[in-house]
């Protein structure tokens, strides 16, 4: 909860949203972890099928979107693999099609690319632009100077939990 003023998200003041709401509301966010959290005694597939499986989905629904989030990022010819025999730029790319089982107004993504080498960052970079295209606001938070850079989009930076700064087609500043 804020210390003051409130939080609007998706119509929900979280200041006073109700405990039963709280469900419901996180299936309006997705978030993508850096260190990516996957479960490894499952396949890609069954760690994006898990989020549905929590929430309750029926079966045929799982087989039915879960190749769809595969496609969206790259990755269907991976779906039986495990965790561990993937590179961090594909173990990244399972974490955003997870995110995005519910169909999220909001992707919170933070330091998707920290992890990363130049190559799967771009491809990360690129998968989060696609998804903000087809209307899903993206939050990226990173402190990498050149995707901030390259993107020239809006910059919103905080200090010690204050917004300093908050510029519409920002760079990155010091």
């Amino acid at each position: 909860r804020p210390t003051r003023g409130t939080i609007e998200i998706g119509g929900w003041n979280i200041s006073r949203i109700r405990q039963r709401d709280i469900p419901l509301l996180r299936r309006q966010i997705g978030v993508v972890f850096q260190d990516f959290k996957l479960l490894p005694s499952r396949t890609v597939f069954e760690n994006i099928a898990f989020a549905l499986q929590v929430a309750g989905a029926p079966p045929a629904h799982i087989r039915r979107v879960v190749p769809q989030l595969l496609e969206i990022v790259t990755l269907e010819d991976k779906a039986h693999k495990y965790p561990v025999q993937l590179s961090g730029g594909e173990q990244q790319r399972v974490v955003i099609a997870r995110a995005l089982v519910h169909r999220p107004k909001i992707i919170v993504a933070d330091e998707p690319t920290g992890n990363l080498d130049a190559i799967n960052t771009d491809e990360v970079i690129e998968i989060l632009k696609r998804i903000n295209r087809f209307g899903t606001t993206v939050l990226l938070v990173t402190h990498n100077r050149d995707i901030v850079n390259r993107l020239g989009k809006r910059v919103i930076v905080l200090e010690d939990g204050e917004v300093i700064s908050d510029v519409k087609h920002g760079k990155y500043r010091l």
